[in-house]
């Protein structure tokens, strides 16, 4: 975890290029249970690195300890295990692992740290109980009863459906890559969040982009746009949800969408993401990637929402005045500082 620490550091000052890195930390799993370090290991070399494990608890106040760690230790974001994993052997299964009062402690402590909260979660008993202890995001949400969608609606609970991991998990099993007891847990996960995360999305369920990209290819992240669409989603409300959506979540509103005084911390693309070319685009992309901080030079207004999200926005470069880019985005003037490093436009 010490590098991608130093990665997001070396990127919010500018000695890297890359994209705004918003880190977990240390997964909180309880002994045994999906993320704890030690499974599978042999007893010597157990017993050798256990001193060094940090991110596993027992009980509401030893997950406090954990949570606590792990900020101390940078996370911007507090993670937790609240079920079982597909890629899991030891703690096996996707039922749920924390007791609530675990969860409860979690979620409480990392909102008075002023951090965020996600829940790793399959089981619908697990999602339910992190929902009603008031986590932040539900990632995976594989197995969602229509009474835990209400829940998360009624408590405004994001989901983030990451729909790539399981199709990738199955497919790395079947050409035996993963263990083979993955297989079963693989089939029955895929085949039933694609029913669940439809239901979510029908219901009107918050949602934010996610991959778990590590167990697809990395990549290959753009492909969960594609599924998003396919589970009901518009193009126009999949790209909101890995802009806007994904910023709010996080509780970093200095991000997500184009606006005076924010970071234009987005890229162009020469093909839309949902397939076919898209020559709007193209004009932006040559001058490179670059941190941009945008203003609005005419009508001083925000365009976010949907004039953000639109597929097919209307980009013309208008012109250069020394370290700045005039570009037209449907039909509004902005200026491009080019001369900050690091992001992408």
């Amino acid at each position: 975890m010490r590098g991608i620490r130093a990665l997001r550091d070396a990127i919010e000052c500018g000695d890297v290029e890359g994209p705004t890195i918003v880190n977990a930390g240390a997964p909180i799993s309880v002994t045994g249970g999906h993320g704890d370090p030690l499974n599978g290991l042999a007893e010597p070399f157990a017993h050798a690195v256990a001193e060094t494990v940090e991110n596993t608890c027992d009980g509401p106040h030893d997950c406090r300890r954990a949570v606590r760690r792990q900020i101390g230790l940078g996370a911007q974001v507090i993670k937790f295990m609240a079920t079982g994993g597909v890629l899991s052997n030891v703690s096996g299964g996707l039922g749920r692992a924390m007791q609530p009062e675990e969860m409860k402690a979690i979620v409480e402590t990392a909102h008075a740290l002023g951090r965020k909260t996600a829940a790793h979660s399959h089981a619908a008993e697990g999602t339910r109980a992190a929902v009603e202890d008031g986590v932040d995001t539900i990632d995976h949400g594989t197995f969602l009863d229509d009474a835990t969608i209400k829940l998360m609606k009624a408590r405004g609970t994001w989901l983030v459906p990451t729909m790539l991991a399981p199709r990738a998990a199955l497919a790395q099993a079947r050409g035996g890559m993963l263990p083979p007891a993955t297989i079963p847990k693989a089939e029955a996960a895929g085949a039933a969040a694609v029913d669940s995360h439809r239901r979510a999305i029908a219901a009107g369920v918050k949602i934010a982009f996610g991959t778990d990209t590590g167990v697809s290819k990395h990549g290959d992240n753009a492909q969960e746009f594609a599924l998003m669409a396919a589970a009901g989603m518009t193009p126009a409300q999949a790209i909101k949800a890995a802009t806007m959506g994904a910023a709010e979540a996080l509780d970093r509103p200095g991000l997500g969408q184009i606006a005076p005084g924010l970071a234009a911390d987005i890229i162009a693309s020469i093909r839309d993401i949902f397939g076919g070319r898209s020559g709007a685009y193209e004009e932006v992309l040559e001058r490179g990637r670059r941190e941009a901080i945008v203003e609005m030079v005419e009508r001083g207004r925000s365009l976010g929402g949907d004039a953000l999200v639109g597929v097919d926005l209307d980009y013309q470069v208008l012109g250069k005045n020394g370290s700045m880019l005039m570009i037209s985005v449907n039909g509004t003037a902005v200026k491009l500082r080019r001369e900050l490093p690091g992001r992408s436009l």
